[in-house]
């Protein structure tokens, strides 16, 4: 297996490198919208430690990732009043692996509407800013 790089655009996003609409961040973990959403409210996951996907993740890191990932996929079933939540991750290339830090997809899903297909369109930065406000108040409750 290919190791970390700590120039992928997780890593960045950890540092401060680049922009991200953050929802929630604890010691562990950080979660914040994926720019191209698969539907409204789709969040992504990840730990704050280097890890490159489920493979080689430390026990206690997948852990607090599993924690946060249910605590966004409740705030994010409320916020978008979605009747479903869908929980995606992928490891390495050939299981759909697209960016190599561990991270899992929360995406709220409505009875009936099909997602978006993957990378299909960036949203713009005001819809994502509203949908973070929204996670970010479910989550306060």
């Amino acid at each position: 297996m290919a190791e970390y790089d700590n120039n992928n655009i997780f890593a960045k996003i950890l540092r401060g490198e680049l922009p991200a609409h953050k929802v929630y961040e604890d010691e562990h973990t950080l979660a914040f919208l994926d720019i191209m959403p698969r539907a409204p409210g789709h969040t992504l996951i990840i730990p704050k430690k280097p890890a490159r996907n489920l493979l080689d993740v430390d026990s206690e890191s997948l852990a607090h990732v599993i924690k946060t990932a249910k605590k966004i996929a409740i705030a994010g079933k409320k916020a978008f009043n979605a009747d479903g939540v869908t929980m995606q991750q992928f490891n390495e290339a050939a299981g759909g692996q697209v960016v190599f830090h561990l991270h899992v997809h929360i995406i709220p899903r409505h009875k009936d509407v099909p997602m978006k297909p993957p990378a299909s369109a960036m949203e713009k930065p005001e819809v994502l800013a509203e949908h973070a406000k929204l996670l970010k108040a479910a989550l306060a409750e």
